[in-house]
């Protein structure tokens, strides 16, 4: 048996893809662990793997003593001359035992020792190999189900697809190949796997576009961003670093067979491609596709805009349950208000009508501040002098007692709202 050690060794290390060294390492401790087991655990042993005979040798070291008050470590002068006549009292002598006798408990405790270390060095191994793959895209076979996870097999390792990184509509039987991307890789998880899979990462819609579309992996055409509802639909923005390329046509293709293919891969999931822009304002109308905008008014401090459609428009814009303008919002970072020209230019007659009942703003001031988005009286009264004064002809006094005026209209307003309230209920 122990002159097969050395190639069982080999063997183990191929297949496994596991350093010999951290075998060895293994073999030895298991051996010195079982040693001591049978012989005493105060002995001191010295435990090594001969790679010219292919065995494991055994030394046991014992201080030389007049006298023994402790067999584990000491060794009689007498006995120790016998096998070293040079020694003297005091030397530590070094002995060879014989590991043929260690029997079954001790073997099954090596075989334990080995079969962990090995089980150590494979999750490390799949660590190593997987650390720098994230974000890359993986093939593999449905194995089972755990607590509505899938355990997929990637060939060298099972990994998870979580229940939240499923789509929702997609059902998964053992033994169907899936596609997925790399979101994580644990160091070690001796209970679970080590790495982490998903199919609704926005990642993975832009992974796929890498696949089908050569101008995006050659960096001709690049991804600026990518909005998500896995199964339902999605949105990406790209845009071309040559001028002679259409980024939003190559990334459809020759009649839609490229987006199609990714499409088809996320089984339905609508796709809007949108050509992304510097211009911010330009960047959501072609966010909000396929509805037209008209307007749009932009607050930069709270990243936040009002969107003017047509009326027929306005559906398509929202999109159902809202969906088009909330991942239009989610595309381009800013929060988006969607309205109707009907209600938005109410909107504004009433705004500039309320601006026009405060003392001191007259149709002039009022043209002005409508200019400056100041659109009505409650946005006057929030505003700052500094920002009045930016208006022609205007003074600081004249700035001040405008917007007391403002604030002391909107203060009054809830009670002249009760008073009609009682009013009409008569």
């Amino acid at each position: 048996m122990i002159s097969e050690l050395k190639h069982v060794i080999d063997q183990i290390s191929k297949d496994k893809g596991i350093d010999r060294a951290i075998l060895i390492e293994a073999l030895e401790e298991a051996i010195k662990s079982a040693a001591k087991k049978k012989y005493g655990q105060r002995r001191d042993l010295e435990v090594s793997f001969n790679e010219e005979l292919g065995e494991v040798e055994v030394f046991q070291f014992r201080e030389v003593v007049e006298k023994v008050t402790d067999e584990q470590t000491q060794i009689p002068l007498e006995e120790g001359r016998k096998l070293d006549a040079g020694c003297q009292i005091g030397d530590s002598l070094g002995t060879k035992m014989d590991t043929s006798g260690f029997g079954r408990i001790a073997a099954q405790a090596a075989k334990q020792v080995i079969i962990q270390r090995m089980k150590d060095a494979e999750q490390d191994v799949i660590y190593d190999d997987f650390r720098n793959r994230k974000s890359e895209i993986v093939n593999g076979i449905v194995q089972r189900f755990e607590k509505g996870n899938v355990i997929v097999n990637l060939g060298r390792t099972d990994a998870v697809l979580p229940v939240e990184e499923q789509i929702s509509r997609e059902n998964y039987r053992r033994g169907d190949r899936v596609r997925t991307i790399i979101i994580d890789v644990r160091k070690h998880s001796a209970k679970e796997p080590q790495v982490v899979l998903s199919r609704t990462h926005p990642l993975f819609l832009s992974r796929l576009f890498e696949m089908e579309v050569p101008e995006i992996s050659e960096s001709i055409v690049q991804i600026m961003g990518v909005a998500r509802e896995p199964g339902s639909r999605a949105k990406i923005a790209v845009v071309s670093n040559d001028s002679d390329v259409d980024p939003v046509g190559a990334c459809v293709g020759m009649r839609g067979s490229r987006v199609q293919n990714v499409v088809q891969e996320l089984k339905g999931e609508r796709i809007d491609i949108v050509p992304w822009n510097a211009d911010i304002a330009k960047y959501v109308c072609n966010a909000l596709s396929p509805a037209e905008v008209t307007r749009v008014i932009m607050d930069e401090s709270n990243k936040s805009m009002e969107v003017v459609v047509a009326d027929d428009q306005l559906s398509l814009a929202i999109g159902k349950q809202g969906q088009n303008v909330r991942l239009a919002s989610r595309l381009v970072g800013w929060k988006i208000d969607v309205k109707g020209e009907s209600k938005y230019a109410k909107m504004m007659h009433e705004g500039y009508q309320s601006l026009i009942k405060i003392q001191g703003v007259g149709e002039g001031i009022a043209d002005a501040l409508f200019e400056r988005g100041v659109t009505s009286v409650d946005e006057l009264s929030n505003a700052t002098i500094e920002e009045l004064l930016q208006l022609e002809g205007m003074t600081e006094q004249q700035a001040q007692e405008i917007i007391r005026a403002a604030r002391e209209y909107v203060s009054a307003r809830p009670a002249e709202e009760a008073v009609l309230k009682e009013e009409e209920g008569e």
